[in-house]
Formats: structure tokens, sequence, C-alpha cells
């Protein structure tokens, strides 16, 4: 390629790169993730475009043209994140030792230069390859001018760029002035959408026809055009990539400045054995590599071997992207008994099924895929239903064939969020067993703070970009069932999901192993947990409909008085739903004062204004009450009932394993965690969940979980001793305090107390405190003060913490789960003090999840060993809810508590708590 010019948007990259990838160290706890990812990039670039010239371009430091013509120019960009702005001086060292020119010009930003450079290049009859995440630069391409996105492997020529934006290049500027740029904070027209912007485009040409046009724009959005037509002609010079920079300190010629030189293999060695690269440091050889070549990284999944990478150590991506599989379509026995033995045989299979629905409970199958080696692949179609489809294998066929493998504990088998397949499997008369692994857990328990879907993930660690669903059965109205797919797009779709979660495993089970406390969190509680989800879902809770009915009768004739009392305070009716009219009666009408204001500068309405204003106005008290009611009502009194599986009579909720970096799970639904309980309106929902004829409920609890885990935590002698003793902790905790023995302590001295035991381990300051318990500032700081004199092991504890979460980006639980905190190195304050009292509580509300998810294991063990019919039917929190037959009544009373106390060892004794009634309320 002589006569090509390739050009890296570098500034786009270090951020996507270092968003994409694990966070990465060296040995010394440097951070390498962004540094790896454009090694990479570089790399593999350099051997798909062997262009005659080439360089990297990034932003240099200070304010551009931009700055000076809109104040505002990415006014709303968080700063750089810390563990990036680290890794910016040694990339551009790593770039120049690869033998890229690096280009930097004041002034202006990277597009600019790269916009000037494809002109120029142009003007010598010679084609540009710009390799960018960046949307903006598309006005670039021509016949000559060629986008690339390394990350997803996206191309964009002239024809990519109609199909992508529905505009051709030369109408790019004139689409993103309409739609604005929020990254850049470059406002467009209120309202106009992509969809808004291409219709006007098509409709009058161009920019300057929808403004010559704007009077004829009907509706909300063409008021809004006009009131941006002063703003448009500024929206389009900050949008458009300047073309005619001037050069001439950076750039000699093409021929002398943007050559690409071959590799420093002995830079290169320096560099990688500095910061830990140990994968691209066995690839350099012993001579390493002059001629600018790729080599593979050894070990990658790309291979199919784990990329063993323990703390410290930090190769995670191949040097290359890995290549798409070869999936057969299995439609007879032959095919099916091949694929058989080669699962029966396979030290690990992929699994993973196609539906007809995203419900666990009613989906039926549709298709499985299998994989037993990286790039190989079955789709076994058992229900594709369009015209012209061919004859398949009947479904019960074949999982009659496959039950044997299917439902024998000694076969392994690993997928991405088994849980789901568990149910579909069972909605066919099959239990799916020999369950060892799981991508989905794997990712969570290796890095929580990063999205667990298989398609983000297979960016991330294979640099592999996967075949969106909506490519396959498209969105919205248009959307079709996956019976209805195509089995050749079936397949490629299908086997791909088996076999890049085979790779997946690959990548990452090597991380996860390599630390024993994230190997023990995914092995002794993540893997068995998402097996024990999989019985309380399937079990399902029995609710009384017909109670629920009234309850919504009740709550919606409250909610009509209400209605009318906040019409008489307000002078008039108004639509107590609508911000906008509370805010014109609250701070027009009323003259409250504004508590706060939104984003756009209005008063605010929310919440906490609510809340705050209630305190001494009735309106905003009684639009609190009235929302309250609201969202039971219809989050719950009018939503339970209709959502009964018909089959079971039965709701039946989902737990998200893979959502809280804490480990918390998360249920939806219906969400059964968040019903309130602090309103006797709230409590009486959980009347309606009821046991059947012969059978209760029992609710059993962990006492004063977190607050025993912080005894454990800081090893604070005076907290330690108050639960060795069995002593009332917030009593003990007020007679420590104010200094007089814990049988003088008063309730108002207890409460304060409590509220001081549990607002610190959430990080509350002296005014949260001061608000919390209506005193002064002054004597909320006092009692802190106190607090921590008295309990010195725990100041301690807290101080230790924020120092380690600095140094290492995490904290950990009792049982080695890592919780990420990304900002806590943040410059933003609010972030950065968000952040640390997260990294005060999250140790122990992480070990509080790890404890009932044990709790959990052992209860479920207990029934399926002993044969128990009670059955365990919800979690919320640090609660387990059970359905018990009345003759196990007296054995789940007593062995239940037993179990949940017992199933970890800490410095405090634990205590499980039971309940028992006809009810979930009566029993809490």
């Amino acid at each position: 390629m002589e006569n090509t010019l390739l050009l890296v948007d570098g500034s786009s990259y270090l951020y996507r790169a270092f968003h994409a990838l694990p966070d990465l160290r060296s040995p010394d706890g440097f951070p390498t993730g962004a540094m790896h990812g454009m090694v990479n990039m570089l790399r593999r670039l350099r051997a798909d475009f062997p262009a005659a010239y080439i360089a990297c371009v990034f932003d240099a430091k200070g304010k551009t043209f931009r700055d000076d013509l809109y104040a505002d120019y990415k006014a709303t960009r968080a700063s750089m994140p810390e563990d990036l702005g680290k890794q910016i001086e040694p990339i551009h060292e790593v770039v120049r030792h690869m033998g890229w020119p690096i280009l930097m010009v004041e002034g202006v930003e990277a597009d600019d230069v790269i916009g000037t450079l494809a002109v120029q290049a142009y003007a010598r009859g010679m084609k540009t390859v710009i390799s960018t995440g960046d949307k903006d630069l598309a006005q670039l391409v021509n016949e000559r001018v060629m986008l690339i996105n390394t990350m997803s492997n996206e191309k964009l020529d002239e024809a990519g760029v109609v199909a992508k934006f529905g505009v051709p290049p030369n109408r790019i500027i004139d689409y993103l002035t309409l739609i604005g740029d929020t990254v850049d904070n470059i406002p467009g027209v209120n309202k106009c959408g992509p969809k808004t912007a291409v219709k006007w485009l098509t409709l009058h040409g161009s920019l300057d026809g929808v403004v010559e046009n704007a009077h004829a724009i009907t509706g909300a959005v063409g008021e809004n055009l006009r009131a941006a037509l002063e703003w448009l002609p500024k929206g389009r010079e900050l949008i458009t990539v300047k073309t005619d920079c001037d050069l001439v300190n950076h750039i000699v010629s093409f021929e002398e400045t943007l050559v690409g030189r071959p590799e420093d293999a002995e830079a290169l060695r320096d560099f990688f054995q500095r910061y830990g690269f140990k994968t691209m440091l066995r690839d350099l050889g012993g001579a390493g590599r002059a001629d600018g070549a790729v080599a593979p990284a050894r070990g990658s999944a790309a291979g199919g071997g784990p990329l063993n990478s323990p703390e410290g150590a930090s190769d995670t991506l191949p040097g290359m992207a890995i290549i798409k599989g070869e999936y057969e379509t299995i439609l007879t026995d032959e095919q099916l008994d091949k694929w058989l033995a080669l699962v029966d045989a396979a030290e690990l299979t992929s699994i993973d099924t196609e539906t007809t629905s995203l419900d666990p409970l009613t989906a039926q199958m549709v298709g499985i895929s299998l994989s037993v080696e990286p790039g190989k692949g079955a789709y076994i179609p058992v229900a594709h239903r369009y015209a012209g489809a061919p004859d398949q294998l009947a479904r019960e066929h074949v999982l009659e064939r496959m039950r044997p493998w299917l439902e024998n504990p000694a076969k392994p088998k690993l997928g991405q969020n088994l849980k789901y397949d568990m149910h579909i499997f069972e909605n066919h008369g099959v239990k799916l067993k020999g369950i060892v692994h799981d991508t989905l857990l794997q990712s969570y328990v290796f890095e929580s703070h990063k999205p667990h879907d298989m398609d983000t993930m297979a960016m991330r660690h294979l640099g592999y970009t996967t075949i969106p669903f909506v490519d396959v059965c498209g969105k919205g109205a248009n959307m079709i069932c996956f019976d209805q797919v195509e089995l050749g797009r079936a397949t490629e779709y299908a086997g791909e999901d088996s076999d890049i979660t085979l790779r997946l495993h690959g990548a990452m089970l090597g991380h996860v192993e390599a630390d024993k406390g994230l190997n023990y969190i995914y092995r002794n509680i993540e893997m068995p947990t998402m097996e024990v989800l999989q019985k309380i879902e399937r079990n399902g809770v029995l609710i009384d409909a017909e109670l629920l009915q009234v309850q919504s009768s009740e709550l919606g004739a409250r909610m009509l008085e209400l209605e009318q009392q906040a019409y008489e305070l307000a002078g008039g009716p108004f639509n107590l739903g609508s911000p906008k009219q509370i805010g014109e009666i609250f701070f027009g009408k009323l003259a409250l004062p504004v508590i706060k204001k939104t984003a756009t500068g209005a008063p605010s309405t929310d919440e906490e204004v609510l809340q705050k204003l209630a305190e001494d106005y009735p309106l905003p008290k009684i639009l609190l009450e009235y929302r309250g009611m609201s969202k039971l009502k219809s989050t719950y009194t009018d939503k339970l009932p209709k959502m009964v599986n018909q089959q079971t009579g039965r709701v039946h909720t989902n737990y998200a394993q893979a959502v809280a970096i804490t480990g918390r799970l998360s249920s939806n639904e219906p969400n059964l965690q968040n019903i309130p309980v602090r309103t006797s309106e709230g409590r009486r929902i959980r009347e309606a969940f009821i046991a059947p004829p012969g059978s209760v409920i029992v609710s059993a609890d962990y006492s004063q979980i977190e607050l025993r885990i912080m005894a454990h935590i800081s090893g604070d002698p005076a907290m330690l001793k108050a639960f060795a003793d069995g002593e009332d902790i917030h009593r003990a905790t007020a007679a420590e305090i104010f200094g007089i023995a814990p049988a003088e302590v008063q309730s108002e001295q207890r409460r304060y107390a409590k509220v001081i035991n549990f607002g610190l381990i959430y990080g509350m300051s002296a005014f949260g405190l001061a608000q919390n318990l209506g005193i002064e500032r002054g004597a909320a700081a006092s009692y802190i003060d106190r607090y921590f004199a008295r309990f010195a092991g725990v100041k301690q504890y807290m101080d230790e913490t924020r120092l380690q979460a600095k140094a290492r980006g995490y904290v950990e639980t009792v049982f080695g789960r890592r919780l990420w905190l990304p900002e806590i190195n943040s410059p933003n304050g609010p972030r950065r003090a968000g952040a640390e009292r997260a990294a005060i509580n999250a140790p122990m509300q992480g070990t509080a999840a790890d404890l009932i998810k044990l709790a959990m294991i052992a209860v479920q063990g207990w029934l399926e060993a002993d044969g128990l019919a009670t059955r365990m039917i919800m979690q919320v929190h640090d609660e387990l809810v059970l359905e018990v037959p009345e003759a196990e009544l007296e054995l789940v009373r007593v062995k239940l508590p037993e179990l949940m106390a017992s199933v970890a060892t800490l410095n405090v004794p634990l205590v499980a708590e039971t309940g028992v009634g006809p009810n979930w309320e009566r029993a809490h």
C-alpha cells in the first residue's frame, strides 16, 4: 500500500482502551490497561494496513480554538481518570519505540490534524485510512478516505456512512449540528434525534435548506428548531473538522516525517519488562522483532489456553483479534450422534439455548448450541417455523437423546448465565447437571465493576466483535422471534454464543484462579448460589390476589383524598405527577424556598426537596404521601396479581446475581426486595405473600449483621466485647458515648447511638448526622468525636481502609470478594468522597452478601439431604423466607438459625432470628 496514509486517532483510543480493558497493573501496581490496548491496536493496524506513511495523532495540552469560540465546549466532560493520566507519557514512549511518528499540535485537536493530513494526502492522489472511534470524522470520508474502528472491526466508506447515519459524508456536519454532540457539550436542536435529522436533511437537502424552511416545520420539534436558529451557525463551526491546520513546524514532508520505522526491540524489551508485559516480552524473543511484524500472543484465547495473569502481571488481550469460528447445523441423527460422542468425551462443553422469549419460566426452546474447542461449534435447531424451513430433529427426540449427557453430573458443562438455560431445560422436563463454570460469574468475580454481557466481554478480553442480536432478530415493531430466523444465520449466531463463551472461559479463568480469595468466591459462593437461586425462582411465592385488589382499591381511594387536599392547598387542580406544574405552584404561586436546582437551572421538585419542604409546609408533605401511594399501587397491588404464572399459580421473581458490585442480589420482575416497609401500607403488601393450606411462612434474618462484621474487621475491643457478651449494641454504644452505665441509657440516647452506629459505617458526616437527628452540627460532630474516642479501632479501620483503597483501587470482603472503586482517586471531589464512603461500607455490605449466600447454600443442601418438603421461596437482603409444612415447623425453627449462624467463624458470634406466620408480614 505504497500510496496510502494510515492515521490513528490516538486520543480517541486512549479512552476506549482504558474503559474497554480490565484494570491491569504492573508488578508494582502501576495501571497498564490503556497501554496494553494501544500496543495491541497499533501492532494489529500495522499488520492489517501496511501503509507507506503512518502517524499516531494525540491532542496537545492546553486550550484549542473551539474553547475560544464556545466557553462551555466539553464543559460536561469528566476529568481524565487519574489512572489514565498516569499512562499518557508511557503510551507516547511505547508508540515511538514501535516506530510510529507522533503528532501533537497546540491550539487544535487531533481530529483537525487528521483532517488536514487527509486533505493533503488527497491532493497527492493518495488514499487515507483513519483508525478512530469518533463519529465526527465521518465528515472526512470520500472516495479516497475510509474510517476503520479497530475496537469494533467497523469499516466506513461512503456507502458505509450512509448505511450507518442515513446521510452521505458531505452531510455529516449538518447532521451532527442538528442532533448536537453531548460528549463535547455542543447543543443541537432540542428533541431532534438522528431520525428527525435524517428526515429533515432528506427533505430539504442540507442544513441551510432546513433553516430556510424552518417556518414550515410543525410540532414541538419545529418550535425547538426555530429557537435554535441563532445557535446553529456556531454549532456547525464547532463540529466542523479543521482541514487547513498549519503543520509546518511539525511535518517537514510526508517522506521525512510520516514514514514508519522498524520497532526498537531493545527499547521495547526494557519497556515491557518495566511494566510487566510478560507475554509481549516473550514474543520479542532473544533478538526481538525488528521488522515491526506482529507475533500472536501465546496463551491467548485464540489458541484456547487461559490467560494466566496473577495480580501484578497483566497480559489480557491477544496480540491480534481472533477469527470467526466454523459452526455446523445439526439436522440428522448421524450428525447428532457425532456431536454426542464429542461432548461425551470432552473435558468441558460450552452449551447455550435459543428460545422464544426472555422469560425463563415460560420460554420454549428453539435450539441448542455446543462447542468443545475454540473455533468449532454446532447448532441443533428444534423448532424453527418460518416458511420454507428445512426439516429439523424434533425437540422431544433431541432432548431424550441428549438427556443422559445433560443430566450427568460427571460431564462438565460451561455457559454464560446458565441459570436461564437451566430453566429452559427444566421447562421441557430436563434437569441440567454437571455445571462447573459460568463466564457471567467469572467476569463478575474478576471485575465486578465492568459489564458482564457476552458482547462486551468478547471485545474486552478477546478483541472480538460478536454478532448483535438486533442484526439477527431486529428490534421494536419489526423484531422477529428466534424461531423465525433462517437456519444459516441462526447457526452463525448461536454457534458463536457457545464458541465465544468457551474462549472467554479460557481468557478469564486464570485471573480468577490466580487469587485465592477470588477463586473461593467463584467456586464456593457464586457457582453454588446460582443453582440455589434457580430453585428459589422455580419455587415461586403464593400471593393472595383478592387481598391485593382490596388494598389497591383502598390506595386509590386514599390517593383521591390526597388529590383533593392538594388542590385545596394549591388553590386549584393540577397534575400531581408533573414536576413542571408542581414547580410553578411551589416557587411561583406559593413562593416556597428553592432548595436546589436541576441541571437546566429550574428549581428541583425531587424527593429530597419534597422531604426538606415537608418539614415546614403541608403541600409537599401531601405530595410525598401521594407519590408513595401511587408507587405502591402501580408497582405492587395492581401489578402483582397480573404476574401470577398461569401454570404454577405463583409469582416467580428473577434474581440477578451479577449486578451489584457488593455481591448483593437484585430482584426483578417483580422486585421483591424494594417493597417499602416503613409505612403501614407498605407492610400490608407483605400480608399478601401467603403460605398454602397446611404450611406457614418462616422468615430468618441475621441480627445486626453489618455491625457484627464491622466489629470483626476493625477488631475494636469495646465492640467485640459488646457482641461477645450478648449486649444490645446500640445501648452499649450509647453508654460509651455518653459515659454512663448501660442500665442508665434512655431511649432517646439509644436512638442517637443507633443512628451513629449505622450512619458511620455508611460514611455519614457530621452534617448528615445533624440532619438525621435534628440537632446542631456542632453537637453531631461532638458525638462523632466521642464515638471514635471510645471505638478507636473503628476509626483506625476507616483510615487504613481509605488509604488501602486509594493505593489498590479496591477493597475486599472477609472472604476475598474484590469490590472495585473506580472513582477512589478521582480529581472530582464529590465523586472521590462517595468512593471513600463506599470503601468503608462495601466490605461490610459485601461480607453480609457473602454470608447470606453461604446460608442459602447450606440451607438448600440441608433441605435436599434430609428430603424435607420445606422450600426457600425468597431472599431479601439479609433475610431468607421459607414455606414450611406445619409438620416440619419445629425442626426448621431449631435447625435454620443454627445453620445460618454456623456458615462462617468470625470474631463475633453470628445470630439469626426467625419468625413464623401465615404470611410474610406476620412472620417478620
